[in-house]
């Protein structure tokens, strides 16, 4: 492959003018020219460039969206109807029907949607940049499968060359086979 060239590559793999080839297409073809992968594991690297907010975003949705949350949530709101129903009958600080609760229910709830929301975007955001890298890789799969069936067509062809020639020498080593034994074959009739 190293002797082919990019617009050669293009047009014979992907059926398109060099110029038409998107950037990753590009990557994916030089790499196939350079003989080097396209794979690689992307692992922590979303978090090591994520600024303080997204790690926040991305815990709070993580803790949120948790059953450790959603139970420990349901503690808390019977342990405070409890408490301002039972315990606290005459001196409760948020009684039935609990506005105060309403309330703390209701601003956790405008915090915590945005802040989930911004989680699942930086998580659409690395689902978009794998589902590139997954094209790439396959795309780079799909080349080498084609350089491949190439290479063993072209052996496949060369041996089938070789065979007619090794079929055509044998050919020719029978014709002087069949001379060389009519020849001794007539002597032999004119004697009698």
């Amino acid at each position: 492959m190293q002797h082919r060239t990019m617009a050669e590559l293009a047009s014979r793999w992907l059926s398109r003018n060099a110029d038409a080839l998107t950037d990753s297409e590009r990557r994916v073809l030089q790499s196939a020219i350079d003989r080097k992968a396209v794979s690689f594991h992307s692992g922590d690297s979303d978090q090591q460039g994520a600024t303080t907010g997204a790690r926040v975003a991305d815990a709070v949705a993580r803790i949120g969206g948790s059953w450790g949350f959603i139970i420990s949530f349901m503690v808390f709101l019977v342990a405070w109807t409890l408490l301002n129903s039972v315990v606290l009958v005459s001196g409760a600080f948020d009684p039935y029907p609990y506005i105060f609760l309403n309330l703390v229910l209701s601003m956790l709830a405008a915090i915590q949607a945005p802040v989930i929301m911004m989680s699942q975007n930086r998580q659409a955001e690395r689902d978009r940049t794998a589902a590139a890298h997954d094209y790439e890789v396959n795309l780079k799969a799909e080349i080498e499968i084609m350089a491949l069936h190439e290479k063993l067509d072209e052996l496949r062809h060369s041996q089938i060359m070789a065979m007619r020639e090794d079929i055509k020498h044998l050919a020719d080593h029978m014709l002087q086979l069949e001379q060389r034994l009519a020849a001794r074959a007539r002597p032999t009739r004119s004697r009698k």
